[in-house]
Parts: structure tokens; sequence; C-alpha cells
């Protein structure tokens, strides 16, 4: 078994503590700046397509699975178990899946704590032809992406079966 290495830990560990901060951080500012469904309009000249609005979400992406908050926090802890494993096996070497995956911990954890705290997660990030979303669902998807380029750069392994030479007996890779 492949123990991961402290520096390892540390940019997980400390990607995920910056994503969570700065999720809850701009969070709290958007509950304490906009009432539910006022917008601000950080860029004025994009206000027709590009807001900051405050919706609350009990659902997943898109508002699924609405008022399911106790089901989103035990797929959080599922995920967030996930992830730690997965980090256990990782080379020491492999620095942008540690980033992805500090960005999905942070993530998960930014919304696991909005679905205990407040059962909803504050989104507010709304381009108009997008449903709104929030930092943490962003880092997610982000690492998600990440990860995914990650493994497609990996050089692949070739397999190749031995062979039994039927004439000889013999074994041949």
């Amino acid at each position: 078994m492949r123990r991961f290495s402290l520096p390892g830990w540390l940019v997980i560990a400390g990607t995920a503590i910056g994503v969570v901060l700065l999720d809850q951080l701009s969070k709290a500012w958007v509950e304490k700046t906009l009432a539910i469904y006022e917008s601000l309009a950080p860029i004025p000249a994009l206000s027709k397509i590009f807001t900051f609005t405050h919706f609350t979400n009990t659902g997943a992406a898109f508002g699924l699975l609405r008022d399911q908050s106790i089901l989103f926090v035990v797929i959080g802890v599922v995920v967030l178990v996930s992830i730690i494993v997965y980090a256990r096996y990782l080379p020491h070497d492999q620095l942008l899946v540690q980033f992805a995956l500090g960005l999905q911990l942070g993530g998960a954890l930014g919304n696991m704590i909005d679905r205990v705290r407040q059962g909803h997660v504050t989104d507010f990030i709304y381009f108009h032809f997008w449903p709104a979303f929030n930092i943490a669902d962003s880092a997610v998807v982000i690492g998600v992406i990440l990860l995914g380029i990650s493994i497609l750069r990996q050089p692949q392994e070739v397999h190749t079966e031995a062979a039994i030479d039927v004439d000889s007996g013999e074994q041949r890779a």
C-alpha cells in the first residue's frame, strides 16, 4: 500500500480549505447583502446576462430532487470518504490530481456545510441562460474536469497476454 506524502496532503487540504473559506464567505456576503431573488450586477454592462442573484436550493444540480437534504448529506459524506481513501493511494508526484481532489473535497464540504446548517444551499452566480450556482459547485466541476484531463494525459499501459506456442508448448510474451 502506497502512503500519501505530506506535501500531497497539504495540496489537497490547502485547496479544500481555500475553497470552503471562499465559498462560505461569498455565501455569507450574499445572504447578508441580497434578499432572496434580489440581484446585483457586478458588471453593469453585462446585467442582462450575468448577475449575482440570491437563490436557495434544496435539491441537486438544476434543482433536481428538491427537499432531500439528508440524502445529499449522506452522499456528501460518501464522496468525502471516497476522496480521502483514493488520495492515500496516489503517487507522490500527481500534483494535478491532488489539486483536483482538493477542489472536489472543498466543494463537497462547502455545500454540505450549507445543507447541515440551513437545510439548503445558497446559489448566487447567475448567468441568465444557465441555472444559478456557487463557488463550491464551480470547484467540484473544475475538479472533475481536471481529474479527467489528468487521466487522459496518463500514458496507457500496454497489456500483452502470454501466449503458448501450440507446436512447442512454450510460453511466449
